[in-house]
């Protein structure tokens, strides 16, 4: 049996005026943006979870907290590019990654194929081991009543190939 292992993810921040709105690195225009310490990409943390949680080693929250001035306004595709860099991945490759975007507004449908390109480029993979979904509640719940934005995502890790 090959050695897998498999990462879940999730993220939510509130809407607010006066920020803008970015999803899986990709600036999308809209009235409200995501609050939070950093540019607040709930989406990109999603994944940052779902590989920080398939190898065991903490949460984004863990390693860029919102105690450190550092990651004030911190770029998340950037910090989605630190937790790949880390060591704990030397000897893993991304399987696929499974995204979903839970907003009643604005729509994902248009921005789906930018933001695969966007997070497959953070990792250097291909588009095609990323997927990105968007759906609604329904109206229901803080996402429905236009609240805020959810993100839930699954990795799956496979061992690096040998060479020779």
């Amino acid at each position: 049996m090959t050695d897998l292992r498999i990462g879940s993810g999730f993220d939510v921040h509130r809407l607010v005026p006066g920020r803008r709105l970015f999803l899986c690195g990709v600036e999308i225009p809209f009235e409200l943006g995501l609050d939070g310490h950093s540019d607040a990409d709930a989406a990109l943390h999603a994944i940052a979870d779902a590989l920080l949680g398939a190898v065991a080693h903490g949460d984004i929250g863990e390693h860029f907290p919102d105690s450190d001035p550092r990651w004030r306004g911190a770029d998340s595709f950037e910090l989605l590019r630190r937790v790949w860099a880390m060591p704990v991945f030397g000897n893993w490759r991304i399987g696929n990654i499974d995204l979903t975007i839970i907003a009643e507004r604005p729509k994902i449908a248009p921005y789906r194929e930018q933001m695969r390109r966007r997070v497959a480029a953070a990792l250097d993979i291909f588009p095609d081991r990323v997927s990105v979904k968007g759906t609604t509640t329904e109206g229901l719940g803080f996402t429905g009543r236009g609240e805020g934005i959810a993100a839930h995502c699954t990795v799956l890790l496979l061992p690096k190939r040998r060479e020779g």
